[in-house]
């Protein structure tokens, strides 16, 4: 099992892996910035959070998406951008699972808020999402020598030690 875990084909295939990690979480949190007080909307929606924390939650979460998103592009601290990747993903399936056993009839909010026709909650958002977080998963598990500026610092210190 180890021998699969320290195989060095792994930087390879996690490489594109990451770069669409990067790319959803950067185009998911664009919107978000941009919009929110509608962000906020989608987040009260979901009748999980405490009115308290809905704002907080609607100004920070897209600013952690996109600082996790542009660590895994430039591919520096991979593992902890994948991890906080992975936690996203673990509250977002929860979030949607309960809204979907509640019955609600609502957008995902994930891409484009309030826009139920374009991205409406259903068994495939839980199911898109939980691939998303096996993908992360991979790149935490296995992803030790990632390419990127991770790589290059691992080299440069090896060739100083």
């Amino acid at each position: 099992m180890r021998r699969l875990l320290l195989w060095p084909g792994h930087a390879w295939l996690a490489l594109p892996v990451r770069l669409y990690l990067a790319w959803v979480f950067i185009y998911a949190c664009l919107h978000k910035i941009a919009h929110p007080g509608v962000f906020a909307l989608d987040i009260a929606t979901y009748d999980i959070l405490p009115l308290a924390l809905v704002n907080p939650m609607a100004i920070g979460l897209p600013w952690l998406e996109l600082f996790a998103g542009v660590l895994l592009v430039i591919g520096w601290r991979t593992r902890a951008a994948a991890l906080a990747v992975a936690g996203m993903m673990v509250m977002f399936v929860a979030a949607i699972s309960m809204a979907l056993a509640a019955g609600l009839d609502m957008s995902c909010g994930c891409f484009a808020s309030q826009a139920l026709d374009d991205d409406p909650i259903s068994p495939w958002t839980v199911a898109r999402d939980s691939g998303w977080l096996l993908m992360a998963l991979y790149v935490v598990v296995c992803d030790r020598r990632p390419l990127g500026l991770d790589g290059w610092l691992l080299k440069k210190r090896s060739t100083h030690a």
